[in-house]
């Protein structure tokens, strides 16, 4: 497979550096300042799309951590107009986190402290230290993550509650989205807030933020794991009892290589031992979610044997590095293949090569996916840049 692997590394190198061509020449934001809000699939920029928080977290995370990598002083400067934005436009100096959404012109439009937003921006604060090595980002970070402790850790049960209002009160409409459950607790959240406090880590080793980084990782291991299946529950009530039963194909396989990078930054080594045999399990079940072709498809309904046949970008994009980390493991080369085979499928269906950056994904009967934007509130250079860049890394 060696010949295979530099070949994987040679194109991935390549392919990161056209993702990020793409946002520096289609969505940097010289009217209004900061970054676009949105950009459809032929290129037209919506210059009076509003701004999402997530969007620009990933952003200031992307251009970070490939500056990380490559030490390019573009990639840089990028992060630290993402950087500078975020600061003045989108953090909330009076009751702190993050507002959820701007209008074109940096006005909050949409106030509310989603949980999953400020754990973002806690994710790329940390990287771009790790780049800039500017203390305010990293002061930022850390206030950040003062602010979940203080109002969405649960002292009780544990774990994080979703979302609550500008100034931290409760919230009738918790959801992230249109398509989630309205529920206190969330697998999505409490992977990215885990995300979050692994990356804080390696810039504040804080004993308590140890602590919160092995607490998330049980709370994976005894609530959202299934112990049956190896997949994800992905809502709960506030005492962590299961409120869905769908099964989120691109989570499984990304929640498998996350779980371990968290166990691994806080070097215990116990807790990694059994997080690579729950790796190992998640990666097994998730290969129920591939096609012929290698790619991944989206979500399965047990309750109803109903199966959502698209093939969406970022799911993928993760199921090349939870394949290719399950290989890591196990040794077992078909989790290695199915990397390698997953990558042809992108590289044949979902880059776009005419206009650039990648699809938001394709239909059960094959086609390109209609009316989805290129650059939008959840389209981000996140989960292919990040791809990439994990990728290259395991391989040098």
């Amino acid at each position: 497979m060696k010949l295979d692997l530099q070949q994987y590394k040679k194109e991935l190198s390549s392919e990161l550096e056209n993702i990020l061509s793409y946002w520096k020449n289609f969505t940097i934001d010289e009217i209004n300042g900061g970054f676009v809000g949105k950009v459809d699939n032929d290129n037209h920029i919506d210059y009076a799309a509003p701004k999402g928080s997530v969007l620009n977290a990933r952003i200031l995370w992307s251009f970070s951590a490939a500056y990380n990598l490559q030490a390019n002083p573009e990639y840089l400067a990028v992060a630290h107009r993402a950087f500078q934005y975020i600061t003045e436009f989108f953090i909330d100096k009076a009751f702190g986190g993050v507002y959820w959404l701007l209008d074109a012109k940096g006005n909050p439009v949409d106030t509310k402290k989603q949980v999953y937003a400020i754990a973002f921006t806690i994710y790329a604060l940390s990287e771009y230290y790790l780049a800039s090595k500017d203390e305010a980002a990293k002061e930022r970070a850390i206030k950040l993550y003062i602010n979940l402790i203080d109002h969405s850790y649960d002292q009780v049960k544990g774990g994080y509650f979703e979302a609550f209002t500008r100034d931290w009160k409760s919230l009738n409409d918790l959801r992230l989205s249109e398509k989630d459950a309205n529920e206190k607790k969330t697998m999505n959240t409490h992977l990215h807030v885990l995300e979050a406090f692994t990356t804080l880590y390696r810039i504040w080793p804080n004993e308590r933020l140890k602590n919160r980084i092995i607490e998330l990782v049980e709370n994976f291991k005894v609530h959202i794991v299934d112990p049956e299946t190896g997949n994800l529950i992905l809502f709960f009530d506030e005492n962590w009892k299961a409120k869905s039963a769908i099964i989120s194909y691109g989570h499984d396989i990304e929640a498998a290589w996350l779980l371990l990078e968290a166990a691994g930054v806080v070097h215990d080594e116990t807790l990694i031992e059994s997080i690579k045999s729950i790796s190992l399990k998640m990666a097994g079940v998730s290969k129920n979610g591939l096609d012929a072709d290698g790619s991944l498809w989206y979500e399965y309904d047990p309750s109803e044997n109903h199966l959502i046949k698209e093939k969406h970008w970022w799911v993928q994009a993760e199921a090349m590095v939870g394949f290719f980390n399950a290989w890591q493991i196990s040794n077992d080369e078909d989790f290695l293949k199915i990397s390698l085979k997953n990558w042809t499928f992108i590289k044949d269906n979902i880059i776009n090569y005419k206009k650039g950056e990648w699809f938001w994904g394709i239909t059960a009967q094959g086609e390109i996916m209609p009316n989805e934007d290129k650059v939008g509130i959840w389209k981000c250079p996140y989960h292919n840049s990040r791809a990439c860049i994990e990728l290259i890394r395991r391989i040098a």
